[in-house]
């Protein structure tokens, strides 16, 4: 089999978003097509309330997916379609804004004052753009948290491992989202999708993403740590492996797309006339379909 390895690595860089929330950005507007079908990656952790607590008020989507994965804290949203809820600690918001959806999403501040989540862009292509909307609310214990007899610790979002499929399914672009945790002096294997982007972003330690035996430069360019986002290669095997400490990372694989990409603000379609005739569907209240 041949190993995935890392052919672009950056730390996230810190920005504002939404009414004022600091957060830190992996993947943004610069990286298309590099990330396809896979759009924007935020990391909106922190300890301090005031980075946050302005949260996301009232914003339109159009031609895209977005999934909010929340590991700490609260999270409060609503939409025009009526939906309102909070996703908590562990849970999984999967939102698919398909033909347009306007909603808002507002950090709770817990006694704590603590909150880590990330929210990730999924591209649809043509022929979903226009799709009717749809929310999934995915709460933490429905998500399989599955241990490997070595020690990795694997939450399985959506698509499969080791024959365990995540609570996330019938998704186009065929993604597989797993949180992972591997403890020192281990090494992790999972098959992967020949043509399929796939990337990971370190939460937590670090590791390296190669096999044991790769040469000591192809080593020292696998290294990742906390906050760093790493693409990887062609292949059909994913490999990392740990030395003295633990890594725990989010893995993201996908089908590309390959279509153009039409990208303003919250709205991404696949011409810039689609995107004046979302804007002004948006300022004549026609926005939302039936």
């Amino acid at each position: 089999m041949q190993t995935r390895n890392p052919i672009f690595k950056r730390k996230s860089s810190p920005t504002m978003e939404g009414a004022g929330v600091a957060l830190h950005r992996a993947i943004g507007h610069g990286d298309v097509p590099m990330f396809d079908p896979f759009l924007l990656l935020d990391d909106f952790r922190s300890t301090h309330p005031a980075d946050y607590r302005k949260g996301f008020p009232w914003h339109p989507h159009r031609g895209i997916e977005t999934i909010t994965y929340l590991i700490q804290g609260a999270v409060e949203h609503s939409d025009s379609l009526g939906n309102s809820g909070v996703i908590n600690s562990g849970d999984v918001q999967w939102m698919t804004a398909g033909s347009g959806i306007i909603h808002q999403e507002m950090p709770q501040v817990k006694p704590d004052g603590i909150i880590l989540g990330f929210q990730l862009w999924a591209n649809l292509p043509a022929s979903h753009k226009m799709m009717k909307p749809r929310y999934r609310d995915i709460k933490s214990n429905t998500i399989p948290e599955m241990l490997t007899t070595n020690g990795c610790k694997v939450r399985v979002i959506c698509g499969t491992f080791n024959n365990t499929t995540g609570p996330v399914t019938d998704i186009v672009t065929d993604p597989e989202f797993f949180d992972i945790e591997i403890p020192p002096q281990t090494e992790f294997r999972h098959t992967v999708k020949k043509g399929y982007t796939v990337f990971c972003y370190v939460i937590d330690g670090g590791g390296y993403f190669s096999d044991k035996t790769a040469d000591a430069l192809t080593m020292d360019k696998s290294f990742a740590e906390n906050r760093t986002l790493v693409l990887l290669g062609e292949g059909d095997q994913f490999v990392v492996h740990t030395r003295d400490e633990n890594i725990r990372f989010l893995f993201l694989s996908g089908k590309p797309i390959g279509e153009t990409v039409a990208w303003y603000g919250p709205i991404v379609m696949n011409t810039q006339s689609e995107i004046e005739i979302a804007f002004e569907e948006y300022d004549r209240g026609t926005f939302i379909k039936k």
